[in-house]
């Protein structure tokens, strides 16, 4: 057993606790996106960020996700605790001083979930696609498509938008919002297929209740750019094989687990499809190292990265400091000897 320091010896800065109000009033899009392009503009270690781990039981499970921050501030971890049964979850993010080990700060993850999906996707479309304002389709109406178009509107001038949703009264609230908040052409569409034709990007964040792919790779126009995030689990299928078949390049933020732990790489791989030769890692296109012809087809597939939600709790965690939000720990763990 370590023997502990005595807090004469060592006593580390409080613990500080962000609560879900406390990530909504610190965050912003462009922050979220510019610390997002520093980290993914390094080379980053495969060690620094391990495959995701998940615990599984009876209608419940719990995946850990964990990162050591390329900023050398913080390492940290995510685990989500989620329950079939109850229809609940819950998401932490532990940040742990790389200097000291001494815990830093426990945020609630629910809000930055939802900010590093959509930011990581605005850093790679800002990436991809052409240098003009663009035509977005958009497939899903809830809460990822509206943070995914929110992300993208924020790095990119946007001249059309067309949403679709199965449902009627959301693809129109969606657009009667949007409509509001972006630019004059935003418009429910009928179909997705409708919603798709000549888009430069398209932003998939919906999966049907029978896990029927709801992106077809006949519909999209040469040179689009494709945001998949709706599919992270083998049981998952978001886009169909023919998207994939098309896709000149396939960008990943976690290569290894977007090939072997979602649908829709599975189904591809079961149809013949060897993609692998045209998948790379998300830093090789914020880096600038991929080249796309102006009619290739992009697609970037993202199941989530430790990395993304370190980062982000990083840039919270140091605009707490900077404005006095949120609350210290009366205790907190106090590293061991080791």
């Amino acid at each position: 057993m370590g023997s502990s320091y005595s807090e004469a010896a060592f006593a580390p800065p409080p613990t500080l606790f962000l609560s879900d109000e406390d990530v909504a009033a610190l965050a912003d899009w462009p922050a979220a996106i510019a610390a997002l392009r520093q980290a993914y503009a390094q080379p980053t270690a495969p060690a620094a960020v391990p495959p995701r781990s998940m615990a599984r039981g009876d209608g419940l499970w719990l995946r850990g996700l964990s990162a050591v921050s390329p900023t050398g501030a913080h390492m940290g971890c995510k685990l989500i605790a989620a329950s079939m049964t109850a229809r609940r979850a819950s998401y932490l993010v532990s940040l742990f001083d790389q200097r000291s080990t001494a815990l830093a700060a426990l945020i609630d993850g629910n809000r930055i979930t939802g900010i590093r999906t959509a930011a990581t996707a605005a850093l790679a479309v800002d990436a991809a696609a052409p240098r003009r304002p663009l035509a977005v389709a958009v497939i899903g109406a809830g809460f990822e498509a509206r943070g995914l178009l929110s992300a993208l509107a924020a790095v990119r001038a946007l001249s059309r938008v067309r949403v679709y949703s199965p449902t009627p009264q959301r693809r129109e609230a969606f657009a009667a919002d949007f409509h509001r908040q972006l630019c004059d052409d935003v418009r429910a569409s009928s179909s997705a297929e409708a919603a798709v034709a000549d888009a430069d990007v398209v932003l998939c964040a919906a999966r049907s209740r029978d896990e029927t792919p709801v992106l077809q790779g006949r519909w999209l126009a040469a040179g689009a750019t494709v945001v998949s995030i709706g599919s992270t689990l083998p049981e998952q299928r978001e886009v169909d094989v023919d998207t994939l078949a098309r896709s000149a390049l396939i960008v990943a933020d976690m290569p290894d687990e977007v090939t072997h732990d979602t649908g829709d790489m599975l189904a591809a791989c079961a149809a013949g499809v060897a993609f692998e030769d045209w998948l790379h890692p998300l830093t090789d296109l914020v880096a600038g190292r991929l080249v796309r012809g102006p009619a290739d087809i992009v697609l970037y597939k993202s199941v989530g990265s430790a990395l993304q939600d370190v980062v982000v709790a990083e840039m919270l965690f140091e605009r707490a400091r900077a404005s006095g939000r949120g609350d210290a720990l009366v205790r907190s763990i106090v590293p061991v000897a080791k």
